[in-house]
């Protein structure tokens, strides 16, 4: 398990999406940034949102359809 955090570099907090690692994760990541870029949104993957405060607060999504239409709203 871990958490797939979308993070705007000029913003207070992120969205999180509670994932596992594997090929779809990656594929994921890689659609999101062909929609948003990297420019100004970071995609990071963790394995406790505890240990990094940087990206708080955090707004935890239920699935992917929603976390993308999160960070498209970022």
């Amino acid at each position: 398990m871990c958490y797939l955090v979308a993070k705007d570099i000029n913003k207070e907090g992120s969205i999180l999406l509670k994932t596992k690692h594997g090929k779809e994760l990656v594929d994921f990541k890689h659609e999101l940034i062909s929609l948003v870029g990297n420019d100004r949104i970071q995609l990071v993957t963790i394995s406790r949102p505890s240990a990094y405060g940087e990206y708080e607060p955090y707004k935890l999504v239920s699935d992917k359809e929603e976390f993308k239409a999160s960070v498209l709203a970022l």
